[in-house]
């Protein structure tokens, strides 16, 4: 599906580059760690937009988008999406985000909730102690900006599926993301791995029974990167959120299942329900 032209949107001391593609309810669309709006599974983003008007945003910093370089936390970036709605006129939209893009989404609908009429989260957590982290390893090697592009491509995708699968994604989409990981500063990198751990510090897990819109929670059941056991507490937190969770899959599930995750989505956001949960 042929995308419309990428444009930029000035916020608070930055730049944010978004781009839109398909036609429908508008879907706000936000990144992992170190990803950009380019990073997306082809076949899930078309999907997604056959149903949707899709906003794919690039955070602040990352992907054409500027800043001042300044340190940034997650309410920071959840300040820039509100920023971006409401600057293309959009009442209300629909919000996705994946891993870090899920703090993103979660911050948003607390801090800014008349912005957001649905809320999908993907292989995500609420942060602070009531959060089960990844073992140290894991973190490690995914905020680890050593080695060639193609040694952090190997490290990145061995992170993000099963062990038993991840050298056939490596041999099919290697080169893709170490050319990726080649346009990436290490200086971004630190600066979105702080943030991070700034959410995993403090988080808002006290406060998730306060997001009063419809939620799904999505999960690959063998993530190494955010352990499935998060999504399961954040349902448990969030009233009346839906748990999808995939099989033999990992943090990247996305790409693993692309069409039944995205055909579950266009079902959740098309399902006629109030914009607060009673």
């Amino acid at each position: 599906m042929e995308a419309k032209s990428s444009a930029m949107i000035a916020v608070d001391g930055a730049r944010i580059v978004y781009r839109r593609i398909g036609k429908g309810r508008p879907l706000v669309v936000l990144n992992g760690f170190g990803a950009t709006n380019a990073d997306w599974d082809p076949s899930f983003i078309n999907r997604l937009a056959s149903s949707n008007e899709l906003i794919l945003l690039n955070n602040r910093g990352i992907g054409g988008s500027t800043d001042d370089g300044q340190p940034f936390d997650i309410a920071k970036l959840a300040g820039d999406t509100a920023h971006v709605i409401d600057s293309l006129g959009i009442q209300r939209a629909n919000v996705m985000g994946w891993s870090m893009g899920g703090f993103v989404a979660q911050t948003l609908a607390l801090k800014y909730p008349d912005r957001v009429t649905k809320l999908v989260l993907l292989s995500t957590d609420s942060g602070g102690i009531e959060a089960d982290r990844a073992a140290p390893e894991v973190w490690s090697k995914l905020v680890d900006t050593s080695g060639t592009p193609n040694e952090q491509a190997r490290r990145l995708l061995f992170l993000l599926f099963p062990s038993d699968i991840a050298e056939s994604f490596y041999s099919r989409f290697g080169d893709v993301v170490a050319a990726a990981r080649d346009q990436l500063t290490t200086e971004l990198l630190n600066r979105q791995a702080a943030a991070m751990n700034a959410w995993h510090d403090n988080g808002i897990a006290s406060q998730l029974r306060g997001i009063r819109v419809p939620v799904l929670v999505a999960t690959g059941m063998e993530d190494m990167v955010i352990p499935a056991s998060n999504a399961l507490k954040l349902v448990n937190a969030i009233p009346g959120a839906w748990l999808a969770q995939f099989p033999h899959s990992g943090h990247a599930f996305i790409a693993q299942y692309p069409r039944t995750l995205a055909d579950l989505i266009n079902s959740f956001v098309a399902v006629n329900a109030s914009h607060n949960v009673e």
